[in-house]
């Protein structure tokens, strides 16, 4: 059975949710070093089998052209509609709105090469508060009242919604509305 295509496998990947353009890269190039791999250990094996004597040199030209081969299909992937920043954005902060704040969900789509839109950024931080209190609440909503009077509870709560990526800020809000 012959191999998938590094264009089906992409076309697969993509059809299992959103890729980011860096994400996606680094999974084809991967793919196809592994394809590389072991179409080299089926020469060895092949008595017939081509010259064993390939150098370093080959292997970095290999690596250069299939990098050349990645980029122009992420190029013909992004013509043809299949990948596409602006919806793995979009379903990237749809995923993790409800449970991580602004900042971490920023931070996220940093390490993909992407960075939020002017209007995205505006709905985050207007449902920024609310979706903080619900995230505590779920969390610490059994807490009883004198508890926001102690201060290693009170450094717990703001730890938590620090690392979910709500400002401080917004983190003193929650806190102080609990208070009250």
């Amino acid at each position: 059975m012959k191999p998938l295509s590094l264009k089906m496998r992409a076309i697969g990947l993509l059809s299992q949710r959103e890729h980011s353009p860096l994400e996606l890269r680094r999974k084809l190039l991967r793919i196809a070093r592994d394809v590389q791999v072991r179409a080299r250990a089926a020469e060895r094996s092949d008595p017939a089998g081509g010259d064993a004597g390939e150098t370093r040199d080959d292997d970095e030209i290999s690596s250069e052209a299939t990098a050349a081969e990645v980029d122009a299909l992420l190029a013909w992937l992004q013509a043809q509609g299949y990948l596409s920043e602006s919806r793995f954005v979009e379903s990237r902060v749809h995923a993790r709105a409800q449970r991580y704040g602004s900042l971490r969900i920023k931070q996220e789509l940093a390490q993909h090469g992407l960075d939020l839109g002017a209007e995205q950024q505006a709905a985050l931080a207007v449902t920024e508060f609310e979706r903080a209190q619900a995230i505590w609440q779920r969390k610490f909503g059994n807490a009883p009242a004198q508890a926001a009077f102690d201060p290693a509870l009170r450094a717990r709560q703001t730890r938590f919604l620090a690392a979910r990526g709500f400002s401080p800020g917004v983190i003193r809000r929650v806190l102080r509305a609990e208070d009250d």
